[in-house]
């Protein structure tokens, strides 16, 4: 009797819920990757100082002060004022400069990638459903653009538009939709043979309901992946341009600016460069170190 008390009992015990069962899960693999730990941690403190610039910055970044140009790291101003990288040939405080250049920074890798998974996830979706002609007509156009490095294609474009922030972040945005299309549309061709999209075209439901409920749910994964990687390459690219002086408008404080500044003071003012160096080289290996270990939780053929 004891025993059938017992099997009634666990009857009664509820199932794990779905959902939460898998947020558990994936929390449980993130705490475990040091990468995406390391990644995380490094870019939610560079979007706190980002919001928080103005008020975290020891300076003004745009205040000229001649008389105090190029002094190194720690460098007391006569006012009091503790410069902790040093300051500029301008007389700017770098660190103030560094804090306003992240703010510039991650806006251009997000909104850049928010584009091109704009373009890019609804082209690989209708690409690899539809197939035949436009499927080949999407993909022709994305190995023409493939065909031409992103870097030059954007220079080409800003010479013939013009430098601003917006115009920056758009020619980004509109270089980088390839990678999310020829992904999209390799899941999809993968996907709309399976038995549950045949399930759905048998009772009459629509190919834009199929896509949006039955596909798209489906590809998430991989293309959050890519995002998050791409933003560190979007974050070199907005710097590489706006050290060409091609970029973002010199007046606004980024990092490409800063390095571009202190090349012709490596020999003497070394901190003008290498400073906001490091900010860009460690802000791009968290992004890379993020992406890396949310692909490893997220692909379940890695954690086979």
């Amino acid at each position: 009797m004891a025993e059938t008390v017992t099997k009634r009992q666990d009857l009664n015990v509820p199932f794990p819920h779905p959902a939460r069962s898998r947020a558990r899960s994936f929390w449980y693999r993130f705490w475990r990757s040091r990468r995406a730990v390391f990644g995380c941690a490094v870019i939610l403190a560079a979007i706190f100082i980002a919001i928080f610039a103005g008020v975290l910055s020891p300076d003004n970044p745009d205040a000229l002060a001649l008389a105090f140009a190029k002094k190194p790291p720690m460098a007391i101003d006569p006012k009091g004022g503790i410069h902790w990288l040093g300051t500029d040939p301008l007389g700017r405080d770098i660190l103030s400069r560094i804090f306003y250049g992240g703010r510039v920074s991650l806006t251009v890798g997000v909104v850049a990638v928010a584009i091109a998974g704009s373009i890019g996830v609804p082209l690989g979706l209708i690409s690899g459903y539809r197939g035949g002609f436009v499927d080949s007509l999407i993909m022709r156009l994305a190995d023409i653009q493939l065909a031409i490095p992103g870097l030059l294609l954007a220079i080409a474009l800003i010479s013939v538009v013009g430098s601003s922030l917006i115009t920056v972040i758009v020619i980004l945005g509109f270089t980088g939709w390839v990678g999310y299309a020829r992904i999209v549309r390799g899941q999809v061709l993968s996907l709309k043979e399976q038995p549950f999209i045949e399930a759905a075209r048998s009772v009459g439901m629509p190919d834009v309901r199929i896509l949006l409920h039955h596909i798209l749910p489906n590809v998430w994964t991989p293309v959050i992946v890519v995002a998050t990687q791409q933003v560190g390459g979007v974050i070199i690219a907005e710097s590489s341009l706006t050290f060409l002086g091609i970029g973002v408008p010199r007046t606004t404080p980024t990092w490409g600016t800063m390095i571009s500044d202190g090349r012709n003071y490596l020999d003497v003012a070394p901190w003008i460069a290498t400073a906001p160096g490091i900010a860009l080289t460690v802000i791009v290996l968290a992004v890379y170190f993020f992406g890396d270990g949310l692909r490893d939780i997220l692909d379940p053929k890695l954690r086979l």
